[in-house]
């Protein structure tokens, strides 16, 4: 019984700081100092501070402010504007029409972003009004690029992954290059529902544009070059061991520069205020690791990740049973905290039981990112669901209704790749491997 009493009283602490509307990063320092202070003998301070320097020092998290800018310069450019003209006339053929530029849009912008929000807002600031002008049902455009923005959290270069990968000490390059095919299968899985919705209620699909040649569609097709030729930038650096995912970000970031500067996008005020956006998100979710990793500490020497982990071992769960349960409990967690809160928080008490599941921790952790996924769509504390309501003005239960089927979509990820793990773990056996990654 003394773990769940030690559960009781770290849940409690936790719940209190975070209901007092203090920054999650102070909530986790607060309840691991409180756990410290009254479940061990050692020194506080001295213990924090190494922790805290230790956590920070990783030079594998550089990676993560390098991403972070690269976003934050690209959407300050003309990049959602020249992906919604250049996917257009390739997309308006398909069942369902210009809604899948939503989902192919954020797939790529994704591979070039890592934040799901950056994503929702670089696509939807030109796909929204698009989208409306030619009649498209308001619920389908909401739905469709709310579910789809999540794929920046999958898809490399994603900041989920990097947190993931430095808390349980894995490579980042072979996290992301394993994001790639069941990023592209969750993106297939969502043109798949649009697709059975046009068939479904053709009537709400409006009428077809003028049909353009094969050689007009390729004209369109080269505002897509700077943003392709980037993704291959960043990843193929990666997947072929020219780069581990920290030189790969800052190519990503030069990269980002050029593509900003030959669009005329690049001024002293927008490298600026590119630069602060990072140096913001970045220092957000430093704090968060910073006491996370103080946390984790804490919950170690209380012994309390250990008296869990033997206690779902006594329950002899089924590998199929611990990710269900597993799986029920992030969306409970996600219901209140961000997806990179969430990872850190709960792996110091997760870890041990995957482990002494014989579960791969490449494979879990691209599970733990489609479950965090769903987290940004589910209220009352869904991010994304924050962003669309602010980019749109409609209310939070019209927006989380209108997501509703790409939870669900989600959900059915789960289990594909639960029943086929070869979507995340091939690649990643297969790529060729560089130290530092």
């Amino acid at each position: 019984m003394e773990q769940f009493y030690l559960t009781g009283i770290f849940l409690f602490v936790l719940f209190l700081f975070l209901g007092s509307g203090i920054w999650v990063g102070i909530a986790l320092l607060g309840v691991a100092f409180v756990g410290m202070e009254l479940f061990t003998t050692r020194p506080v301070g001295d213990t924090m501070i190494t922790t805290i320097w230790s956590s920070s020092s990783s030079w594998t998290l550089t990676a993560l402010p390098l991403f972070v800018w690269m976003g934050e310069i690209l959407y300050r450019t003309r990049l959602s504007e020249d992906m919604f003209k250049g996917l257009a006339p390739w997309m308006e053929r398909l069942p369902g029409g210009l809604i899948h530029t939503n989902i192919v849009g954020c797939t790529i912008f994704a591979a070039v972003s890592g934040s799901s929000a950056a994503t929702l807002t670089t696509v939807g600031k030109m796909s929204i009004p698009e989208l409306r002008k030619r009649g498209y049902p308001e619920q389908m455009i909401i739905g469709t690029l709310t579910g789809a923005a999540t794929l920046g959290l999958m898809i490399p270069p994603s900041l989920t992954l990097i947190v993931y990968g430095v808390t349980i000490n894995e490579s980042i390059s072979k996290l992301f290059i394993a994001g790639i095919i069941p990023g592209i299968v969750l993106a297939a899985m969502f043109m798949g529902y649009v697709a059975l919705w046009s068939i479904f209620k053709p009537s709400e699909v409006p009428p077809r544009g003028p049909a353009m040649t094969f050689v007009e569609k390729l004209i369109e097709a080269r505002l897509l070059i700077p943003v392709i030729a980037l993704v291959l930038l960043v990843i193929g650096s990666m997947y072929l061991g020219f780069a581990t995912a920290t030189e790969a970000a800052a190519f990503g970031v030069l990269g980002s520069l050029g593509l900003a500067a030959l669009q005329g996008s690049l001024n002293f005020a927008t490298f600026r205020e590119s630069l602060l956006g990072a140096t913001r998100t970045s220092a957000m979710i430093a704090l968060i690791l910073m006491g996370a990793s103080f946390l984790s500490l804490s919950m170690g020497f209380t012994g309390l990740p250990r008296s869990l982990a033997q206690w779902i071992a006594s329950m002899e769960l089924s590998r199929f049973e611990l990710l269900m349960a597993l799986l029920v409990f992030y969306i409970i967690i996600g219901m209140f905290l961000d997806g990179i809160s969430s990872v850190v928080l709960t792996m110091a008490v997760v870890e041990p039981m995957i482990r002494q599941a014989g579960i791969d921790l490449i494979w879990f952790g691209i599970f733990i990112v489609v479950v965090v996924e769903m987290a940004q769509i589910t209220p009352p504390i869904g991010f994304n669901l924050f962003v669309m309501q602010g980019m749109t003005h409609h209310q939070m239960n019209y927006i989380a209704r209108a997501a509703l089927p790409m939870f669900a979509i989600m959900v059915l990820m789960v289990f594909v790749l639960i029943f086929f793990p070869q979507l995340a773990t091939w690649l990643p056996d297969n790529m060729r491997s560089r130290p530092g990654g």
